[in-house]
């Protein structure tokens, strides 16, 4: 006979809700005393790595096996390094490199960061290729567009990280690279065969698998090769017809944000959290908008309705329940075995961080590595003499890198080079002007001139901006800090980045200031 006295407890084990504040809420520990399973970070709740052990701390204080999950993926989305940008140049960059062997001791520093400060599980890295450049939410969170190479990468990564005791999660199944829209407000269309899926799409994710991936995340992607009505997320057919029985992943399927409008805007955060269930997925990962308490009750309640109903079957919830455990268990003992040794390699390398900008020294040396210069007929001699005026052009704010994290030359550079000046402008600024280049030069005078950029071809304004400002000044130095697409500039910078590191690995070419001993002993590290 079914236990239905089970049933809220197994619907909040498969729940990862987020919550608001520095401290554990007092609604949250008594879900961990009445089987919550996991809890979401998000950068409101991280101000600094002592705080945050501090917190995880007492989430185990109730729950031991409470796995502990962040979205950090060492670039522009981070959330650890949210106030001050990451200290890691990002995936882009590491796949620009192409150095496995450094992509691996990336991961695997991020991994003793996280590990120190209780962190279990890490909704990382992005295993999507990025095949269009028009792609407005992946870009820079990919290793790149050919497939072999983000698997490579991939797989490096996952191994790293899971090195250090945190389990990584591969992202977003079946693939979100080959999109013009962001699923955080509609359902983009993967209008692939098979074939190509299985060529493009698929091979990174074959690789974190082989690499033991611990859990894998959905993407609210409609794939009509697969499934012609459901969203992955949604969908049997790609959770469990291929990610299970095709691919063989036997680990932790978790969810993107439940809340996201990709599934929401037509199921509804209760309905899609079911249907999700139902087709495969283990864990629901909810709380980027909703961080309450009444959320989760709403989803507890509305799984323990669908399972007394027999819309979702009470062995799927149990099985679903299961893996959360398993992985729980995974993560409890691996920390356990080399938490002394986490600790020793943390506050080593803490001591050597702080000769370096503040953050992983591997990572800033890595950021080194990633910038391309190429120069043009007007190049400027570079380093600089004197300081310059900096032109940042900010385009519309990417949901999933959010709007706190901090991004830039113009404040490395005035470090570096005191008396250098810089302006940001955002398309509301230049909207009606005649001439897009004078608010560019206005602050320029006869000196050095830096324009800092963001995905320059996916943003016109930018573009004419950028066009009109180098007619007059051919000699300005850009800095691209998104994908590079097009070359421009007396010097062209690609970062393949916009975090801290890259901002500053950019400065210190500009101005003439780069740490060579520094990086050499970051790698030996």
């Amino acid at each position: 006979m079914p236990n239905h006295g089970e049933l809220p407890v197994l619907a909040a084990t498969v729940l990862q809700p987020g919550f608001e504040g520095t401290a554990v809420p007092d609604w949250v520990r008594r879900w961990l005393a009445d089987g919550l399973g996991g809890v979401a970070l998000f950068a409101r709740n991280v101000e600094t790595p002592a705080q945050v052990a501090a917190l995880t701390a007492q989430l185990r204080a109730e729950r031991p096996d409470v796995i502990v999950a962040i979205d950090e993926e060492a670039g522009d989305v981070t959330r650890f390094e949210s106030r001050h940008g990451s200290s890691r140049p990002g995936n882009l960059g590491l796949g620009a490199i192409d150095d496995a062997e450094l992509t691996h001791a990336v991961a695997r520093d991020l991994g003793l960061e996280l590990a120190h400060a209780g962190i279990t599980l890490d909704y990382a890295p992005d295993t999507d290729v990025n095949s269009n450049p028009d792609n407005p939410i992946i870009g820079v969170r990919a290793f790149g567009a050919e497939p072999g190479l983000v698997a490579r990468h991939g797989a490096a990564w996952i191994s790293g990280l899971q090195e250090a005791g945190v389990a990584a999660c591969a992202k977003h199944f079946p693939g979100h690279g080959d999109t013009a829209v962001d699923s955080h407000h509609a359902v983009p269309v993967i209008d692939r065969s098979r074939e190509r899926l299985a060529e493009v799409e698929l091979v990174p994710f074959k690789a974190a698998i082989a690499a033991g991936v611990q859990s894998v995340m959905t993407g609210h992607l409609l794939v009509p090769a697969y499934d012609p009505e459901l969203p992955a997320t949604l969908s049997r057919r790609i959770l469990t017809g291929l990610l299970r029985e095709e691919l063989g992943f036997q680990g932790l399927i978790v969810t993107d944000g439940i809340e996201m409008q990709g599934v929401r805007r037509t199921y509804g955060l209760e309905g899609a959290t079911v249907r999700a269930l139902a087709a495969g997925a283990d864990a629901i990962c909810v709380g980027g908008d909703h961080a309450d308490e009444h959320t989760a009750i709403r989803l507890r309640d509305a799984i323990v309705a669908a399972v007394r109903s027999g819309e979702l079957s009470e062995e799927r919830l149990r099985d679903a329940a299961a893996r959360v455990r398993k992985l729980a268990t995974w993560t409890l003992e691996t920390q356990t075995a080399i938490g002394a040794r986490a600790v020793a390699e943390v506050a080593g390398a803490a001591a050597h961080e702080v000769a370096v900008i503040g953050g992983s020294a591997v990572g800033q040396a890595a950021a080194r590595r990633a910038v391309k210069v190429t120069t043009g007929a007007a190049a400027p001699e570079l380093p600089l003499s004197c300081a310059p005026h900096v032109v940042e052009f900010a385009p519309a704010r990417n949901i999933a890198i959010g709007a706190e994290t901090p991004w830039g030359v113009g404040a490395p550079l005035g470090n570096l080079l005191p008396g250098t000046t810089s302006i940001r402008l955002s398309a509301e600024d230049l909207a009606g002007v005649s001439d897009p280049a004078a608010p560019v030069l206005a602050g320029a005078g006869g000196r050095p001139l830096v324009l800092v950029v963001r995905d320059a071809h996916r943003h016109p304004w930018i573009a004419d901006a950028l066009r009109d400002t180098l007619a007059v000044r051919p000699d300005a130095i850009v800095v691209e800090m998104g994908v590079p697409v097009a070359v421009s500039g007396g010097v062209h910078l690609a970062t393949y980045g916009a975090t801290r590191a890259c901002g500053q690995a950019a400065a210190e070419i500009i101005a003439g200031s780069s740490v060579p001993q520094l990086a050499s002993q970051a790698l030996a590290a």
